[in-house]
């Protein structure tokens, strides 16, 4: 694998936006690797907020973006073309998603 050498050991992150839980990951390439450097898992129960309409309840929606909030934090200094963000069942089938993506994007600076 060859690597450009700007991009040595300058960090990528990814976010997992899941039904229960949000994660993000930090790694920088070390050789032909990723090192993970940085790993954050909080229980959000997106999904617990998903009411009968199909709509995310607001009080679900605080709970995801002072989540990703806190991950905005470790994310200062970080290219947005280094960050990748994934979403899970329950925001694909939410009927406000993008409402509540809009938000998160703006918490994540």
């Amino acid at each position: 694998m060859t690597t450009r050498p700007d991009r040595l050991g300058q960090p990528w992150a990814s976010i997992d936006i899941g039904s229960n839980s949000f994660r993000l990951e930090l790694a920088r390439l070390s050789g032909d690797r990723y090192q993970r450097i940085t790993y954050l898992k909080e229980s959000v129960r997106l999904g617990a907020g998903l009411d009968e309409n199909g709509m995310l309840t607001e009080e679900a929606m605080q709970r995801g973006l002072a989540c990703l909030k806190g991950f905005g934090d470790q994310l200062v200094g970080i290219p947005s073309e280094r960050i990748r963000a994934v979403a899970t069942q329950t925001l694909r089938e939410a009927r406000n998603r993008n409402a509540f993506l809009a938000r998160a994007e703006a918490v994540l600076g």
